[in-house]
């Protein structure tokens, strides 16, 4: 029996369990990945700081996020195609949330819809939206977020187009996955996969199969981006995305401290610095590396949220202490689904949890809200010496 002490224990047996199309559309990024490594490596640039002779007793990782109380501030990002990396993946990662007491989001691209998972949760969860060309489309999927509680609405501002994956069009990435010989020969060797997948309430993208007018195969994640995202956003759709849905607005995807002020003049509860795991516009700099100047910019006018890179509490400890009120972990909670379903989302949570509060007491700190960058030593050159 595996004994797991860090997600990178999870991420190995996620490797063997689940096939190899849908591993690579986890574990992989844009164009080079440059963007994809310097996310998870730009952390390692950051050393703690210790401290002795501390009371470390009582230690405490609670906290809140846009208002709601957690466990620690760490959410489930969104992530697409959840559904394919275990059956029923979004609904069981929901639950080990809700159960954990940290938020979910739902992705647009998700493969339970959003009736699924409200109806597999008694706590409000988060809902991500993409923007789409086909309008009244969007207004239902507001409406049907509304009707199913969603707390929060999270809006994606970075993938307006897809960024080129090399790996997901080499694989030809699917849901469900298509039987060619390639696909076919690999999904023989995960066949514990394939018996669970057979009793899973969907194969499909449920938000958008039967919801979407004119879309008659919705099984190709490309085609359908290429076909409906939105490409033509802009500060002026945002704000009425966040009018219609007239409630706590999360913006995803802010990378610029020009964009950060302008998510901040909209009145959102909180920005989400991301770029898209490294997914969109390689050559990027990681998120850790732009959450300085980011704060910087918008002060306490705005919460600011983190994601992209994560794993590790030590990681989150670092983020809470430059300054974000909250963090998002995509990839390590998709390692403990694939490896071990909603046993294993929960498993992730609590390696990070025992990090952050080990780490915190060994600096000292036994409170997350009382983390500063005097627990940090951060090299002078940081964020970079740049030039536009």
């Amino acid at each position: 029996m595996t004994v797991i002490t860090e997600i990178e224990d999870l991420k190995r047996l996620y490797e063997r369990r689940v096939p190899r199309m849908f591993y690579d559309y986890c574990e992989s990024g844009s164009w080079t990945e440059q963007t994809f490594r310097d996310n998870s490596s730009d952390f390692d640039d950051i050393r703690l700081r210790q401290r002795v002779a501390v009371d470390m007793s009582g230690r405490n990782t609670k906290s809140q996020m846009i208002g709601e109380d957690v466990a620690m501030p760490v959410g489930l990002a969104p992530v697409g195609l959840t559904g394919m990396q275990h059956a029923d993946g979004e609904m069981k990662a929901a639950r080990a949330a809700e159960l954990f007491g940290v938020p979910f989001i739902l992705s647009t691209m998700s493969i339970n819809s959003i009736e699924d998972v409200a109806g597999h949760t008694s706590r409000p969860f988060w809902f991500q939206l993409y923007t789409m060309r086909d309008e009244d489309y969007v207004n239902r999927l507001i409406q049907r977020a509304k009707d199913a509680k969603c707390s929060a609405l999270v809006i994606t501002l970075d993938l307006q187009i897809l960024g080129q994956r090399h790996k997901d069009l080499k694989n030809g990435l699917s849901a469900p996955p298509k039987l060619t010989a390639k696909t076919m020969a690999n999904l023989a060797t995960k066949w514990r996969w394939g018996i669970e997948m057979m009793s899973a309430k969907r194969r499909e993208f449920g938000n958008i199969v039967g919801h979407v007018d004119g879309i008659s195969d919705a099984s190709s994640l490309g085609a359908w981006t290429a076909e409906q995202f939105d490409p033509t956003l802009d500060w002026g759709k945002v704000a009425k995305l966040m009018e219609k849905w007239g409630g706590k607005v999360i913006l995803k995807g802010i990378l610029d401290a020009e964009d950060a002020r302008k998510a901040a003049e909209l009145g959102a509860d909180a920005i989400i610095v991301s770029n898209h795991g490294g997914r969109q516009l390689d050559g990027a700099l990681s998120s850790i590396r732009m959450l300085p100047s980011i704060l910087d910019a918008v002060g306490d006018k705005v919460d600011v949220h983190l994601d992209s890179g994560i794993r590790s509490g030590q990681d989150v400890m670092k983020a809470l202490a430059m300054g974000a009120k909250g963090t998002y972990i995509g990839r390590a909670f998709v390692y403990g689904l694939g490896a071990m379903g909603q046993k294993g989302v929960t498993t992730a949570l609590e390696v990070i949890q025992k990090e952050l509060e080990t780490t915190m007491a060994l600096c000292g700190r036994t409170n997350v809200s009382d983390l500063s960058r005097q627990d940090l030593l951060v090299p002078e050159d940081f964020e970079g010496r740049w030039r536009q």
